[in-house]
């Protein structure tokens, strides 16, 4: 129960976060040309908490369904305007203006990632360096030389001192046609560049992709001791306790914590018969894991935990943070690249070439905000820069009733010399709405398709 009211809190503190910031874009130029704004609102429905100055200054208000807000301006297009504020209406003003205006918004966002991803490096995160374990016979790795013991130093000349640094590079680039050179240093301390080439049909689907990419972080061969159990999980439930040692599972010897953790997973939903030494005496367990979704398809999870050593953490945990115009620098970079990622998930999924099942919904994203938030500010202020950059992305598709939309309709004035006719527009926001909806309701699906599988 206390999960999951952190996952709903970081939610809505999430999203609450990102749509100010997207609203205030629009405010914000909004007020600097010169345009009267009558409502600033964070959410929608029935408002929660409102707050207006004079009668004539800006209602600002947060309202009880927090998946958006918006910005109303003076329009004529929206109701009768008082003659002293003509001058102020959104529909009279230029259209570099205008553009401005509606573009302010997603830009903010973009604006917003680059300023988080900023402090993390500037401010500094810590992390596992990335040091490969075991490289997956016939994978993309073995093909490209990659060995057990390689450290991974740079992805496409760009420094990547933690695995998470590594991974995100790497993800950002596999959406290209071009073979990804990495700088590695070996077992042996000779430093090597290799080249990763992954095929387009593994690109186009994330599970397979997962599964014949071949990386794996380095573990240390651990003891298969429990040494943490979640409370009601599938471990607990069949009577797993912390210090418990993993004699053997259906028959099967089990010689250290990877092997135990494997077993697990290729199980989902499958019984598993248990022998443990529990302070010298040996105890039959029946367990069953349950399925969860991964990126690697589904698998099995039952609750628990290792012990690692402390000597071992500390080999392998890597501090790293950047000048403050490096980190700037670097900010900006990881935004573009990670903007330009999107954006050719989005093309391949229109034109067929990648799976919708990349799609997330508000479910899935409540998931990953209270997962990330557990794992400390930095992890959550990173979840943010990447949710900020794909709802800047989303916004400047040019679906109508998104800002894309309204500046695709600027696009054409400009063209024409003549704004597109009311009825026109109309059709086209209709359109916009049913496309909108639709993917709305394909999001919500897969949402919850995951979470019944």
């Amino acid at each position: 129960m206390e999960s999951l009211l952190n996952t709903i809190v970081y939610f809505v503190l999430a999203i609450g976060l990102l749509v100010a910031f997207h609203e205030f874009g629009h405010f914000w130029v909004a007020r600097r040309c010169g345009v009267k704004v009558l409502r600033f609102s964070i959410g929608f429905g029935k408002p929660l908490w409102r707050y207006q100055k004079t009668p004539k200054s800006t209602e600002f208000i947060v309202a009880a369904i927090p998946l958006g807000g918006y910005v109303k301006m003076v329009d004529e297009r929206e109701g009768e305007v008082s003659p002293e504020d003509l001058p102020y209406a959104f529909n009279r003003q230029s259209l570099p203006v205008r553009t401005a205006i509606v573009l302010a918004g997603p830009v903010f966002n973009l604006l917003l990632a680059v300023l988080i991803y900023w402090f993390v490096f500037w401010v500094g995160d810590t992390g596992v360096r990335p040091v490969l374990g075991p490289v997956d016979p016939g994978s993309f790795a073995e093909q490209a030389g990659f060995e057990k013991g390689d450290e991974i130093l740079a992805v496409s000349g760009q420094e990547t001192p933690t695995w998470g640094l590594t991974m995100s590079r790497l993800f950002a680039l596999i959406m290209g046609d071009e073979p990804i050179r990495i700088e590695v240093k070996s077992a042996d301390g000779v430093k090597r560049t290799r080249e990763l080439v992954i095929s387009e049909a593994a690109a186009m689907e994330p599970e397979l992709l997962h599964s014949r990419l071949g990386f794996h972080p380095w573990q240390p061969v651990l003891a298969p001791r429990v040494d943490a159990v979640e409370e009601n999980g599938p471990a607990a439930k069949a009577g797993l306790r912390k210090g418990d040692l993993i004699v053997s599972a259906d028959g099967v010897p089990i010689r250290d914590w990877r092997q135990w953790v494997d077993y697990v997973r290729e199980r989902p939903n499958q019984e598993i018969s248990v022998t443990v030494d529990r302070d010298g005496v040996q105890v039959v367990l029946s367990l069953r894991p349950i399925a969860v979704r991964s990126a690697e398809g589904e698998i099995g999870r039952i609750g628990t935990g290792v012990a690692i050593p402390p000597g071992v953490l500390k080999k392998m945990r890597v501090e790293y943070r950047l000048g403050f115009f490096s980190a700037f620098t670097t900010a900006v970079k990881k935004t573009a690249d990670f903007s330009l990622l999107t954006l050719r998930m989005i093309g391949r999924m229109i034109i067929g070439k990648a799976s919708v099942e990349n799609l997330s919904g508000p479910i899935s994203i409540a998931q990953y905000a209270g997962q990330s938030a557990s794992l400390g500010l930095m992890q959550f202020m990173k979840f943010l820069a990447v949710i900020s950059i794909s709802l800047g992305v989303l916004n400047l598709l040019p679906v109508p009733v998104l800002d894309g939309g309204h500046l695709l309709f600027y696009l054409i004035e400009a063209v024409k010399g003549s704004p597109l006719s009311e009825q026109a527009q109309a059709i086209g926001q209709q359109i916009g709405i049913v496309i909108l909806i639709s993917l709305m309701g394909l999001a919500f699906f897969l949402d919850i398709e995951r979470l019944l599988t």
